[in-house]
C-alpha cells in the first residue's frame, strides 16, 4: 500500500508568510489551437512537502541539488505525538522506541494546508540530539517547520547540522498509522537552491 503524504500544490495552498505562493502562467494551450499546452510554475522552493537544504539555515553550506539521495529513500518510522500547539517537542514526549533511520512526526497541529496557522508544534534541539544518537539521518514533520513559527535562531534546524541530518517539512500524515514504512521523497536536482519540493510517499513494508 502507498500513502501519498504530499499536499496538492494549488493556488489555495498556503506558504510561509511573505513567501511566494503557487501560481501558474499558461504560455500556450491546445484549446486555443497550439500544438501543446505549456505552463510556467512560480512559487517558493519551500512549497508544500519539501526538503530543506543546509544552506537554508547555515551560510555556505550544501545546496539541495548537492545532497545525497539516500537521505530521502529507505526505511522510515511514523511517530504520532499528542502535544499541544506551539510546543517544541521534547524527547520525553516520544513513547515508542526509534526503529528506523528516518523518522516522521505526526503532530496534527497543522491540519489544513490551505490555512496557515502559526501555532503549530515543532521539534526541540534536544529531540534532534536524541534522534542523532539513535542514528537517525532524516527527520520530518507535518507542519511548515521543525522550529516554532516565531523562532529566529532555529535551534532544531541548527541541531540537524551537527548530526548531518536531512529535513522534510509540510508533510500530510493524518491518514497514516504509526509504524514502519519505506519513504520515497526525492528532491529535484536544483543546484545551489535552499530547498526543493518533493512528492513524498510512504510504502508499506
Amino acid at each position: 500500500m502507498i500513502y501519498d503524504i504530499t499536499p496538492p500544490i494549488t493556488t489555495e495552498l498556503k506558504v510561509w508568510p511573505q513567501d511566494t505562493a503557487p501560481s501558474r502562467e499558461v504560455l500556450c494551450h491546445m484549446k486555443d489551437g497550439s500544438t501543446t499546452t505549456n505552463s510556467t510554475l512560480r512559487t517558493t522552493v519551500h512549497v508544500g512537502a519539501h526538503a530543506d537544504a543546509p544552506n537554508h539555515y547555515s551560510l555556505d553550506a550544501q545546496g539541495i541539488g548537492e545532497r545525497p539521495l539516500d537521505y530521502y529513500l529507505g526505511p522510515c518510522q511514523v511517530v504520532g505525538v499528542n502535544v499541544p500547539r506551539t510546543i517544541a517537542i521534547e524527547p520525553d514526549a516520544i513513547s515508542v522506541p526509534i526503529e528506523a533511520p528516518r523518522v516522521l512526526f505526526k503532530t496534527g497541529t497543522y491540519p489544513d494546508p490551505t490555512y496557515f496557522n502559526d501555532d503549530f508544534a515543532a521539534l526541540s534541539s534536544a529531540l534532534i540530539d536524541m534522534l542523532g544518537e539513535h542514528g537517525v539521518k532524516l527527520v520530518g514533520i507535518d507542519t511548515p517547520s521543525i522550529d516554532p513559527f516565531a523562532s529566529k535562531d532555529l535551534p532544531a534546524h541548527k541541531a540537524t547540522l551537527k548530526h548531518e541530518m536531512a529535513i522534510l517539512e509540510g508533510l500530510r500524515l493524518g491518514e497514516v498509522p504509526d509504524g514502519l514504512y519505506e519513504l520515497i521523497a526525492l528532491p529535484l536536482k536544483l543546484i545551489g537552491f535552499d530547498a526543493s519540493p518533493v512528492r513524498a510517499v510512504l510504502r508499506t513494508r
